[in-house]
């Protein structure tokens, strides 16, 4: 294991760990530092700052990741002037933006294509790849409708995409999921163990896909399963969604729209094991973390048998799950300005091995 390796693990962390939601831990030591040292990324910068093309000034909310991402690049390391020294380029269309001004569906796709076609005629990044070495963000349910009137982003680009599911056309080989914020955090990060939490006390959601309401109609008559609708747009809303997560073993956190991965970054930040039910989704970091080795996948189909699941779970198992869980919390929480390891650091590491596929 190398020096800077042994430096990103506390002293107090178990080595058997590591091996455990790493799908290589070598091998992300190695990229991790390579990365840090050389990645270059060139920002384009040909777009009124008062327009589409400026960094969301809001960091919370469904799309806040998005946010997160335009500010951290943009006062980043990685950061550079040169376009001859850049390994990727990044264009700045803020989805978020457009939407906030009320810009119409048609209008956008026609501003986008536009905005490509003049960088393409105006330098020859483009053309030495094609667009594959050109990455964007696409939070927004619009922006990825737009990008299918766009075949030249659509083809080659890499997409930044949240939520990253198969119905929002996300290519697993060439796009990246960017882990989800959705707003502040009302408790201070979850602690390990048991304490304070209870098991069979579980938490169904929203119930605005199939998946939920199916959750709520098998449970809202069980006296063993907490499946209460919790999240209501108040501050008293946000304060009980937050404290029962942050007192829960295990979070159902099934696959819909609002998008899913955002209630795993809550389960994760608080140290509940998230329980995800879904069919489809490809989920942040997938190719460098051994999501099973800290969270539940289950199949969208099997509502009916899932407390049998919990019911059979030992407090070893949970524990084992937590202890992972926690272990790689930082990989998941957004910073400004960003640290090492964390969720804009993972992403680059992600768009840093892409440059390696072209």
């Amino acid at each position: 294991m190398t020096k800077f390796f042994k430096s990103y693990w506390r002293q107090e962390d178990s080595p058997g760990i590591v091996s455990d939601v790493f799908h290589s831990p070598e091998s992300f030591a190695r990229d991790y530092e390579r990365m840090e040292r050389d990645l270059k990324v060139y920002i384009y910068r040909d777009r009124d700052p008062g327009m589409y093309f400026q960094s969301p000034w809001k960091l919370t909310g469904m799309y806040g990741s998005e946010a997160y991402f335009f500010k951290n690049i943009k006062e980043s390391r990685f950061r550079t002037t040169d376009p001859l020294q850049a390994h990727l380029f990044f264009i700045p269309i803020s989805w978020n933006k457009m939407r906030s001004q009320g810009t119409p569906y048609e209008n956008m796709t026609v501003i986008v294509e536009n905005y490509v076609q003049s960088l393409i005629s105006k330098y020859p990044y483009w053309n030495q790849t094609q667009g594959a070495d050109h990455f964007f963000v696409v939070c927004h349910e619009i922006g990825v409708e737009v990008i299918e009137g766009v075949p030249l982003l659509k083809k080659n680009s890499i997409r930044l995409v949240c939520p990253a599911s198969y119905d929002t056309h996300y290519v697993a080989y060439k796009d990246i999921a960017l882990p989800q914020v959705n707003r502040s955090f009302s408790h201070p990060a979850g602690k390990y163990a048991m304490l304070n939490r209870t098991k069979s006390d579980l938490w169904a959601g929203i119930p605005i896909s199939k998946i939920r309401a199916s959750l709520e109609h098998l449970w809202k008559d069980d006296t063993e399963l907490d499946s209460e609708r919790l999240w209501n747009e108040t501050a008293e809303g946000h304060l009980l969604f937050h404290d029962k997560i942050y007192r829960r073993t295990f979070c159902i956190c099934p696959h819909g729209f609002p998008a899913n991965s955002a209630i795993i970054a809550d389960s994760i930040r608080y140290g509940c094991v998230p329980v995800i039910f879904t069919n489809y989704t490809d989920f942040p970091l997938n190719g460098i973390l051994h999501w099973n080795k800290f969270s539940m996948i289950l199949d969208e189909d099997g509502a009916h048998w899932v407390k049998d699941i919990f019911k059979g779970i030992k407090d070893a198992d949970f524990t084992r799950l937590q202890d992972n869980l926690l272990k790689v919390k930082k990989h998941f929480e957004w910073n400004s300005p960003p640290v090492q390891f964390d969720a804009f650091h993972m992403v680059m590491l992600e768009l840093w091995r892409r440059t390696f596929e072209f």
